[in-house]
């Protein structure tokens, strides 16, 4: 279950920083999760429910935005969307992604990100 690692950083790093701006309380804690981490939504949520209790971060409100995925083809050039189904196996190895256009092997440019967009605390 690496969504409950993932919740640890971005807590971690939110009580961090937190504390450098000697806030009394976060309130909202926003995300941009890129679709494929192929992290479960869910999963983020309960873990993070779990990780603030007892922190300065309880009752803090976390928003998620999720950001679609993009890949490049050194083949023939494309770049862009590509589909995939987000299959349950795939959250023990990752699909390997083809071209849409013509079948080669992609690079991931965009999707991949899990990143902390902004903090509002109470300070």
């Amino acid at each position: 279950m690496h969504e409950f690692s993932v919740t640890s950083q971005v807590v971690k790093s939110v009580l961090e920083d937190a504390e450098r701006q000697r806030a009394k309380k976060v309130l909202e804690v926003h995300l941009v999760i890129g679709k494929l981490t192929l992290l479960g939504i869910e999963q983020l949520r309960f873990s993070y429910g779990m990780l603030v209790e007892n922190t300065t971060m309880k009752g803090s409100k976390l928003f998620i935005e999720l950001k679609e995925g993009k890949v490049k083809c050194d083949k023939c050039g494309y770049e862009g969307a590509i589909n995939f189904k987000d299959d349950p196996i795939y959250h023990i190895s990752f699909p390997t992604l083809t071209c849409p256009e013509c079948g080669s092997s992609v690079k991931i440019i965009e999707g991949r990100e899990c990143l902390i967009k902004s903090i509002k605390m109470e300070i």
